[in-house]
């Protein structure tokens, strides 16, 4: 499962597209399902005229880390936060 949404930036004049959730399946997990997931979403996001695609995980999600380490660029930024 993939959902994705685009939004305005202040960075570009097209949208940008934030991958927000993707989920596979443990029994799954592994196969190529995921990687294909995300270039589905790389693929629609450019026909619709995006300029990227960026999402979030957690540092210690270091399986997934491993699958967008080959298929993404890792920025460097930090996210930084408060609940209000």
């Amino acid at each position: 499962m993939v959902h994705y949404i685009y939004h305005r930036s202040n960075w570009s004049i097209e949208n940008s597209c934030y991958l927000q959730d993707l989920l596979v399946v443990p029994e799954t997990r592994g196969s190529g399902v995921g990687r294909l997931l995300i270039e589905h979403v790389y693929a629609t996001a450019k026909a619709d005229g995006c300029c990227k695609v960026h999402w979030l995980t957690h540092e210690t999600n270091a399986t997934a880390i491993q699958l967008y380490e080959r298929i993404a660029e890792r920025p460097g930024f930090i996210q930084f936060r408060k609940a209000i």
